[in-house]
C-alpha cells in the first residue's frame, strides 16, 4: 500500500508550513485553523503576518538563523497572533519547530511545525515584545545570563525585564512567575 504524502501533510495533527526565504509556500489545514486564515491568505505571505510585531519577526529571524546554521534545527515557544476571523489579532502562545533544508542558507527553504499552546498557556497580561521573549526563555528554564546571550543584551537588562514581568504577574519569585506564565 502506497502512502499519499500530500494527504498526510494536509491531515497532520500539527500545523505544518513549507517555506522559502521566510515566505510560506504551502501549509496544511491545521495551520489555517490555528491562525484563523485560509490557505489563500497564507500562501505567498511572509511569516511576519503571524507575529505580533515586525520587530519580533526580525529578532526571531536572526535567532533562528544562528541555530539553523549550527544545528539545522530550531525550536521555541513564542507569542504569535491570529490573523483573521472572530479572533483576529488575538495573541497566543505557540510552540514552533523548524528544520532548514540547507544549513548553509537556513532561510532558503524549510519545514516548520506549529502547535497552539493557548489551551494550557493563555496570554492574559499585555506584554511588550521583549517581555514576551524573556518570558518564553524563562519558561524554558534559562538563566538571565543565558537569555542575555541569546537576545544579545546584558544579563542585567534581562533581570530588569524579569522584574517587570514579576510585577505584572504579581509573582514573588521567578518560580512563581514561571508558574503564572505557564498556567495564566
Amino acid at each position: 500500500m502506497s502512502i499519499d504524502y500530500r494527504q498526510a501533510f494536509d491531515l497532520a495533527p500539527v500545523g505544518l508550513v513549507l517555506s522559502r526565504n521566510r515566505t510560506m509556500v504551502d501549509c496544511n489545514q491545521h495551520v489555517c485553523d490555528m491562525f484563523g486564515a485560509t490557505r489563500e491568505q497564507l500562501i505567498g505571505q511572509s511569516f511576519q503576518v503571524l507575529y505580533p510585531s515586525a520587530d519580533e519577526y526580525e529578532r526571531t529571524g536572526a535567532r533562528i538563523e544562528l541555530s539553523l546554521n549550527a544545528k539545522g534545527l530550531y525550536a521555541d515557544d513564542r507569542v504569535m497572533k491570529r490573523i483573521d476571523g472572530r479572533l483576529k489579532g488575538e495573541p497566543f502562545w505557540c510552540h514552533v519547530t523548524g528544520r532548514a533544508l540547507n544549513r548553509a542558507a537556513p532561510h532558503e527553504a524549510g519545514i516548520w511545525s506549529f502547535e497552539d499552546l493557548s489551551a494550557t498557556r493563555p496570554v492574559r497580561t499585555e506584554l511588550t515584545a521583549r517581555e514576551r521573549e524573556v518570558a518564553a526563555f524563562l519558561i524554558d528554564g534559562m538563566t538571565s545570563k543565558e537569555i542575555g546571550k541569546v537576545l544579545g543584551i546584558s544579563h542585567r537588562t534581562v533581570e530588569i525585564y524579569r522584574a517587570k514581568l514579576m510585577r505584572k504577574y504579581k509573582a514573588s519569585t521567578t518560580a512563581d512567575l514561571v508558574h503564572k506564565l505557564v498556567v495564566g
